[in-house]
């Protein structure tokens, strides 16, 4: 396993083009960069110019940096399958060639391992009709990509956003990953409020609610992934009747988004990687930042400390 003396570890993905595969990853708990570049070809230091001839055997990739006791490698697998069309040989949505290809670069035997069960567990689901064409193979030199091709999320918004949305591969991610069949298995497991309140983003009564007075220690997460969201020592009082918050865990755990309902802007705040929606970011909070997310009980599961140890092989072990 490649790994630095701090616990960093390398992840490699081909997902078609890599302008789509850094966002999905950038900014999480746990991942220290997401870098664009070349690799699986037969040349040294290509270019972009060369790579699209379709002439030197690379794809475009993204090499990750990431602290597996945070993100584990199998979270970022998942998260890897979900941002593809893993049946397509001949590159990705609108983006045809080898280039394009999807596959996953092992950097250890221990890789390959989860790798090869990840691949088996999806094709076995019938996600997908066709047969999962990802490549395994094993890691060989990365190629960074030029500046301009770097985080071009960031630094080319407009760009990215006509070129992601005409591609056609949010229209295809949404068709498969929210089945109608998952809706209802997600009916089934939560709650009537859990269910309207994350799936449906219903606004929940103030005072009836589970954790708007709650004074025990311990730590909020997810109620659909359990993934961490809030910890009680950042829980305040404000006097709405919802808990209220200072600041989450870490912000990659969630995401903010333009809510227009009730015909005003408001900030919803959701889970980044389940989707669930949370609630409200307010600007009436406490000192220094001012910040007030107000969070409905209904999205949360609420662990007390002295739990904390005892779940999931100690996945919350030292967040509080």
């Amino acid at each position: 396993m490649e790994r630095t003396e701090d616990g960093i570890e390398l992840a490699t993905f081909a997902g078609g083009c890599f302008w789509c595969m850094v966002k999905p990853f950038d900014r999480l708990p746990g991942i220290v960069s997401v870098v664009s570049g070349y690799t699986g070809g037969h040349t040294d230091h290509p270019t972009y110019e060369e790579v699209g001839t379709e002439t030197t055997g690379h794809a475009e990739a993204v090499q990750i940096a990431f602290r597996p006791d945070i993100f584990p490698y199998e979270r970022l697998l998942d998260l890897f399958w979900r941002q593809i069309d893993p049946t397509d040989e001949g590159g990705q949505f609108n983006d045809r060639g080898a280039s394009y290809r999807t596959a996953i670069f092992v950097h250890s035997d221990e890789q390959r391992r989860k790798a090869e069960a990840s691949k088996k567990e999806l094709q076995a689901s019938g996600r997908f009709k066709g047969r999962i064409a990802t490549e395994i193979v094993p890691a060989g030199p990365f190629y960074p990509a030029e500046t301009e091709h770097q985080n071009y999320y960031l630094t080319h918004r407009r760009e990215y956003n006509l070129y992601r949305e005409a591609s056609g591969r949010d229209e295809f991610l949404r068709v498969a990953w929210r089945r109608p069949e998952e809706r209802k298995e997600l009916r089934r497991r939560l709650t009537a409020r859990q269910f309207d309140v994350t799936q449906n983003g219903a606004e929940e009564a103030p005072f009836g609610n589970e954790y708007w007075d709650n004074r025990r220690e311990g730590l909020y997460v997810d109620v659909l992934n359990g993934d961490p969201l809030f910890r009680s020592a950042d829980q305040y009082d404000a006097g709405d009747g919802w808990p209220a918050f200072a600041r989450p865990v870490h912000e990659g755990w969630i995401r903010r988004e333009a809510d227009l309902r009730r015909g005003a802007a408001r900030t919803a705040i959701r889970a980044r990687l389940s989707n669930a929606f949370l609630g409200f970011l307010l600007f009436d909070g406490p000192e220094p930042d001012g910040l007030h997310y107000r969070i409905y009980s209904a999205a949360l599961r609420f662990i007390p400390k002295e739990l904390l140890d005892l779940e999931e092989n100690g996945r919350y072990s030292g967040l509080l």
